[in-house]
């Protein structure tokens, strides 16, 4: 298994680990990055337990056409995001914020 310097969290999957990391780590170390994702983590503590968090802010960006996925940590939710579209999750999560 390579070594990838920033590595922020694996996942192990049947077909092979998931590595996620920072664009340029990952090529350095002769992985293919695929598509630049941005990461953003969210300062409120978020209980694993809780109901409703991913779902309010899915349908924020769902509204706007943008994908995500999420890795939820046991403190924070981190949602990462097309690298293009970041300031428009930037600015739907600060409306929802308002909400």
């Amino acid at each position: 298994e390579t070594s990838v310097a920033g590595t922020f969290a694996t996942v192990s999957e049947d077909e092979g680990p998931t590595v996620i990391a920072p664009h340029a780590a990952l090529q350095a170390a002769g992985v293919d990055p695929g598509a630049e994702w941005a990461r953003i983590s969210l300062t409120v503590h978020s209980d694993l337990a809780a109901i409703g968090l991913t779902a309010a802010f899915a349908s924020a960006l769902t509204e706007k056409g943008i994908s995500a996925n999420v890795v939820a940590g046991f403190y924070h939710d981190h949602i990462f995001v097309p690298w293009l579209h970041r300031h428009d999750v930037l600015n739907a999560l600060q409306e929802l914020s308002h909400v």
